[in-house]
């Protein structure tokens, strides 16, 4: 069987751990909490990258000899068992006893598969205050009005407000708001100033130009303007934002903003977070961008607030 996602012991590095998605090993490691107990981190009996031969599959012939030696081997064995069996029933007195031979014991794991490593500390998938990415090593809060993504297009959504509503453009379903975290692949750039600015336009077209499955839900993009930039703090690593506010040929347009800041685990890849916000009264309220932001937490660790650029928020 194949593990399931999450944080293994990587086997061409020991001393970190790596994500595994299901079908291969991503490039993402971290170090391992202290906090995990340590049979978590016990060399597996199975790599997932690596295939496990059955035992007794994958060798056939042999010589006569090699099968006769064997059965000698086994037929030794078995007349030693019988022996000490009645060593053991007899006492010193020559009286029969029933004894107990003691139970073997071992320090050598016995699980057939890795267990993904497991910290009191960190939020369950369960719980209703948060949404965890796991992947890029942080939490966002669940605020009122939001919920988990259901019945989605896109596997990075992290929450969508609360219901649905006809899209004004082609037909379809829209929400009012989602927000999206995704890992930074597309290129090496380490400048969270640089990845929010290139970022926003292809924000801002998926959200309300042309989206994933090659609708226009609200027939597109007729302006936009920047309504504010600037660095903010972020789970405690100092990032860049970038908000647009958009006019649609249909519907009353939003705003969309483009975040980008370094993951606080592993080899602290960037980190994107979009927001889109419909506007007018239906939208959720513009402040909640702001308050999500605040509260992104990295997994493990809900008491963070601060941290390296923790004096710094949006610019107004």
């Amino acid at each position: 069987m194949t593990p399931p996602p999450g944080w293994y012991r990587d086997p061409s590095a020991p001393h970190v751990e790596r994500w595994w998605d299901g079908t291969a090993w991503t490039e993402h490691r971290r170090s391992p909490d202290a906090s995990t107990p340590q049979q978590a981190y016990a060399q597996p009996q199975f790599t997932p990258s690596t295939p496990t031969v059955p035992l007794g599959t994958g060798v056939s012939g042999g010589s006569g000899r090699a099968k006769a030696i064997a059965l000698t081997a086994a037929a030794v064995v078995l007349v030693a068992a019988i022996v000490t069996g009645a060593v053991v029933l007899r006492g010193d007195d020559g009286d029969p006893q029933t004894q107990t031979a003691p139970t073997p014991t071992s320090s050598e794991p016995t699980s057939a598969e890795p267990s993904p490593s497991e910290s009191s500390s960190e939020p369950s998938a369960d719980d209703p205050s948060v949404v965890v990415d796991e992947l890029n090593g942080i939490t966002l809060p669940l605020l009122d009005g939001w919920a988990r993504p259901q019945s989605v297009t896109e596997t990075d959504i992290m929450m969508t407000t609360s219901g649905t509503y006809d899209c004004p453009g082609d037909d379809g379903l829209c929400r009012h708001g989602t927000v999206i975290s995704r890992t930074v692949t597309s290129n090496d750039e380490k400048s969270p100033e640089t990845l929010a600015k290139d970022d926003i336009s292809e924000a801002a077209d998926r959200a309300y130009d042309r989206n994933k499955v090659n609708q226009r839900p609200f027939h597109g993009i007729t302006s936009h303007e920047v309504v504010e930039q600037g660095s903010v703090a972020v789970a405690g690593r100092t990032g860049y934002f970038v908000r647009w506010r958009v006019k649609t040929e249909a519907g009353p347009g939003g705003y969309v903003q483009s975040m980008a800041f370094p993951s606080s685990v592993g080899s602290e890849s960037m980190v994107m977070v979009r927001y889109a916000f419909d506007a007018g009264e239906e939208g959720p309220p513009l402040a909640d961008m702001d308050r999500i932001t605040k509260g992104i937490r990295p997994v493990g660790d809900e008491g963070t607030g601060g941290g390296v650029g923790s004096s710094i928020g949006p610019t107004q």
